[in-house]
């Protein structure tokens, strides 16, 4: 055994110094990965730093082969290791084992299971995969199809540079679930909307170059910070994908670095931008809009991860440089570059994230986004609110029963949180919240208990139970010209109930063979809103039971409704 681990160890460095320097992001949407290197981490077989996702593939492949030398693993485990290292094969470069090969040879494998084309040489290696599938949603409001096609590419090109890219149609017959105001943590899409459904083309891609500690990249994609089982509360991934120049170091074992500076979409008009058609109509176009963000995470004691970041949304004509700095704090940047022009400054934001593996079999985390923060605020006399999200959550794997795992999370998300009085300026693109799915003045508690029977086979029971309270506009004075601002934010947190949502779901799926899934979802939801009889006050948005379910929800889940969804899928 002593002999075995340490050849295991052997080649494990042979297969750091081989895949470290490739970043191709493996999409957020493959859960079961990210769900698996998180078990690992919990139960203590590997280290993880999991604040930011989504993860590169090479990144992922040494993660695999860190597992592979250790002795702790069940069954299962050991199971689902060999099924993914063949999903990354050619991060340990070499060409995945499959079945009904068209063409198979040292350098090229075309084959229908799983279905894929793999290529690799000495500079280049590749691979194409199809995307198709559809899902079936019932309830006793209709029934809803979902269908999507397309094509996955990945490619690494020498030992520095990757190219990859995703195009995929999405097309949906029946109620659109994702707009920008619902409250569920469907992915947001810009869909085209007919009498039918709508449908939306979804295209991700991007280059980067990287090195051992490090990479840089031009990318268009959806990311994650901050540790969840259930929805980030500081960037979520469900907006549609927007294009960020990324950075990503890693020069020591106990510091980590992530930045990005993306271009988000606005959907707020700019009236001094337009062109003339050939009728000398004026066809306006919308306001700019960029992010710049930064997440410096700290590990004083292995498996204990401390991180700390910041970012700003400013809404200039051009990109600001001062923004490209990766290190910087914004909001004092932005302090001196808008001082003296007697308007508001643009809109910063604070970040906070702790995670500990410290104990073995459980995960504890928390996770802050701060919008707006005074110190006096936080005064117990103080009737005035900071605008605040906290989550904290816990996570038990394996223990006391082999593959259970036990979730839960609480979130609280304080009023105008993610909100400001310039629509430009708001944490959001295309019109969806980049944190909470629940958006401002929202709690929720998540329960979940996930049971691994077999390889590929994932069972999971939730308890959804959110709450959203009044709703704000982020008025900065009245109609008379009197502070509002102040009135609003001493509201008492959650207020008045104006729509809950009670949800519990069972969903299985199955990982047939890599990239082809088939799951069946069942969902009993209790979907409400309130008459309000307080009297409102400036700001508030006030509306009917009827007008707060409209506002939040579809009418495809208004209500009591179980919902059942079939469906399968080859890529994601």
């Amino acid at each position: 055994m002593v002999i075995k681990n340490s050849i295991l160890s052997i080649l494990f460095t042979f297969v750091i110094l081989a895949v470290s320097a490739q970043d191709i992001p493996e999409h957020i949407s493959y859960t079961r990965i990210y769900d698996y290197l998180d078990e690992l981490a919990t139960d203590g077989i590997i280290e993880l730093n999991s604040v930011a996702k989504p993860y590169s593939r090479s990144f992922i492949a040494e993660k695999l082969f860190e597992a592979q030398t250790h002795k702790d693993l069940n069954k299962r485990q050991l199971e689902e290791l060999r099924f993914f290292l063949n999903e990354f094969a050619l991060e340990q470069d070499k060409l995945p084992d499959s079945k009904l090969n068209l063409i198979k040879n040292d350098q090229l494998n075309v084959a229908f299971i799983q279905p894929a084309f793999n290529y690799r040489d000495a500079m280049f290696r590749a691979r194409i995969t199809p995307l198709l599938g559809m899902d079936i949603s019932y309830n006793g409001n209709g029934t809803l199809t979902k269908r999507w096609y397309g094509v996955d590419f990945q490619s690494m090109i020498g030992k520095n540079l990757s190219v990859y890219g995703s195009l995929r149609d999405i097309q949906v017959a029946g109620p659109l679930l994702a707009r920008p105001t619902y409250l569920n943590d469907f992915p947001g899409y810009e869909y085209k909307e007919s009498s039918l459904g709508g449908d939306f083309s979804d295209s991700r891609g991007g280059i980067k170059y990287s090195w051992n500690w490090g990479s840089i990249g031009l990318v268009k994609d959806n990311i994650i910070w901050g540790d969840n089982y259930h929805g980030s509360n500081i960037l979520s991934g469900r907006t549609p994908s927007f294009p960020m120049l990324t950075l990503h170091l890693k020069p020591a074992k106990w510091f980590e670095m992530q930045y990005f500076h993306g271009w988000l979409v606005s959907n707020v008009i700019d009236s001094t931008r337009f062109y003339l058609d050939n009728q000398d109509v004026k066809q306006y176009r919308m306001t700019n809009k960029f992010i710049a963000a930064n997440l410096f995470t700290f590990t004083p004691v292995k498996n204990l991860n401390l991180s700390i970041g910041n970012s700003i949304i400013y809404a200039e004509a051009d990109v600001q440089p001062a923004y490209f700095i990766p290190i910087a704090f914004y909001k004092s940047i932005d302090h001196t570059l808008t001082k003296g022009l007697g308007l508001e400054n643009q809109n910063s934001q604070v970040f906070l994230n702790f995670s500990s593996r410290n104990i073995k079999h459980l995960h504890l985390f928390t996770s802050v986004y701060a919008d707006e923060i005074s110190w006096s605020r936080f005064l117990p006399s103080s009737k005035e609110r900071n605008p605040i999200s906290y989550k904290i959550g816990a996570e038990l794997c394996n223990f006391p029963v082999e593959n259970l795992t036990l979730i839960a999370e609480y979130t609280n998300t304080n009023i105008i949180n993610y909100k400001h009085s310039i629509p430009a300026l708001t944490w959001a693109s295309n019109g969806y919240n980049l944190g909470s799915y629940l958006g401002d003045n929202s709690a929720e508690i998540y329960l979940a208990m996930r049971y691994k029977p077999l390889r590929g086979l994932d069972l999971s029971l939730s308890l959804t139970d959110a709450k959203h309270g009044n709703e704000y506009i982020y008025l900065r004075r009245d109609a008379q010209g009197v502070d509002a601002i102040s009135k609003i934010i001493s509201q008492p947190s959650l207020g008045d109930i104006t729509w809950s949502n009670n949800s519990l779901a069972f969903n299985a799926q199955y990982e047939i063979i890599n990239n082809a899934y088939a799951i069946i979802n069942v969902v009993y939801s209790d979907i409400k809103g309130y008459n309000l009889t307080s009297t409102p006050i400036a700001g508030e948005v006030r509306k009917t039971a009827q007008g707060y379910l409209d506002l939040f929800t579809p009418a495809y889940l208004q209500g009591k409704n179980t919902t059942i969804t079939i469906g399968f899928s080859f890529g994601f």
